[in-house]
């Protein structure tokens, strides 16, 4: 099955870099042909546009590949870590998952583990059902506590504060991890550089097309973007469902920030400033539920959205001096990239393309450019699933992903980016889980 999906991979690279060929060819045309000042300025916007995003595509899928080389090559020297682990799990309303996610955490193959539960006051039977697994056997043990409702940030920091160990694993109370995931992790931190380390995130519930989408989403951020950024070690944000921290590193930056609605992407970067490696480690895997309705997902694409843009917001000064720091500026300018510049710039472009189609009759270049789009996705999605045990018919929903669910995305983006920039004051928007990881 690998040789025909390899085999389906380079033939829709190929097919991408036919079709942006005759699309590069058609603009070009269309450039000489008018005399139309906005359609000779929007050619050129869109020109470079694609040339930015076909050129981050490849380099990305390139240093996807060059991690996974050299991941291969290094699975012979894997070290068997003996350092004590704290796994915190910050909970508020949590009881539909919290007795599956703590399960997944007893049953991890690391031994040298203690897991503070930190209930942020919640209002239903998180407390209760978590309390029953509490024990102390002298190597490993569970402990729950409970504190006054302050958010997710502040019940991090409260079980930093608690724990033992040298190391500290984040899991959000609505994940469940295989069992390998902590010992996975713990073999990154050989190198005292290393401040953090990614775990990897999947969709539980694709049990319909919205889920579906998120899982494909999900599959090529992490295994070709988060990879490519590893091979730099420069991952940009350590995920909320599991992320393991050198303790030392997060007292060094003072421990998680309050004031953004994306603690963790906000920690992340303080420990980039600091100097500090961010690695990613594909094969830990924590498993959580994804949105099930529309409303749902753009609530949470927004808030995401804002916490970035609040974090980068709070450390502008990197941006303008990259000689201080050149590997935050880079990583910086590339999330700007992701979460403004290419939301904009694809709505607008979207538009531009079919007043070009009704205004010059261009309908076939307009035909090119998405297809190329959607190409260029596919071709992913295959790359991205050969790394992966995800069923390759996910590559399939690439077509729907690319004309639909990528544009709803990037307006939720496009609004949270107007919104934080008049700071208009926004809650917390806390999804209702139903439970699915069990």
């Amino acid at each position: 099955m690998k040789i025909i999906q390899k085999i389906l991979f380079i033939l829709f690279m190929l097919g991408a870099l036919i079709l942006t060929y005759y699309s590069v060819e058609s603009l070009q045309q269309i450039y000489i042909r008018t005399s139309n000042v906005f359609i000779r300025f929007g050619v050129i916007l869109i020109f470079v546009f694609t040339l930015i995003i076909i050129i981050r595509y490849l380099l990305l899928m390139f240093f996807s590949i060059l991690q996974t080389i050299r991941r291969s090559a290094d699975e012979d020297e894997t070290m068997h870590a003996s350092q004590a682990v704290s796994v915190i799990v910050p909970c508020y309303n949590e009881q539909e998952v919290i007795v599956h996610s703590l399960k997944s955490i007893l049953n991890q193959t690391y031994e040298n583990i203690e897991i503070l539960v930190i209930d942020d006051g919640s209002k239903d039977r998180t407390y209760a059902l978590a309390k029953v697994f509490e024990f102390d056997d002298g190597l490993r043990r569970l402990k729950v506590f409970s504190k006054p409702n302050g958010g997710k940030s502040r019940a991090l920091n409260f079980g930093i504060e608690k724990a033992r160990g040298s190391l500290i694993c984040c899991v959000d109370a609505d994940s469940k991890l295989d069992p390998s995931a902590i010992e996975l992790l713990v073999q990154h931190f050989s190198d005292p550089q290393i401040a953090a380390v990614a775990g990897s995130v999947s969709v539980v519930n694709t049990n319909s097309l919205l889920t579906k989408l998120q899982s494909l989403e999900y599959i090529q951020g992490l295994n070709m973007v988060k990879n490519g950024q590893a091979f730099l070690k420069l991952v940009n944000i350590i995920p909320g469902p599991l992320g393991m921290f050198r303790k030392e590193a997060i007292q060094q930056v003072g421990y998680y920030a309050h004031d953004t609605f994306a603690e963790d992407c906000d920690l992340t970067l303080s420990l980039l400033a600091k100097g500090y490696k961010v690695d990613f480690e594909p094969d830990a895997m924590a498993h959580t539920e994804a949105p099930e309705n529309l409303l749902d997902l753009l609530k949470q694409r927004y808030r995401w959205t804002r916490g970035i843009l609040q974090a980068i917001k709070k450390k502008k000064h990197y941006l303008w001096h990259p000689k201080k720091n050149f590997s935050i500026s880079f990583v910086m300018w590339y999330m700007l990239f992701e979460s403004v510049f290419w939301p904009f710039m694809q709505v607008w472009g979207d538009l531009f393309m079919i007043y070009l189609a009704l205004s010059t009759g261009a309908s076939q270049l307009l035909l090119f450019w998405w297809i190329m789009f959607t190409v260029l996705d596919v071709a992913g999605a295959i790359y991205c699933l050969l790394l992966t045990k995800e069923n390759l018919s996910l590559a399939a929903y690439s077509t729907i992903y690319r004309l639909v669910f990528i544009t709803v995305i990037n307006i939720a983006k496009i609004f949270a980016t107007i919104e934080e920039w008049f700071n208009i004051e926004m809650g917390w928007g806390k999804l209702t889980r139903k439970g699915r990881i069990g």
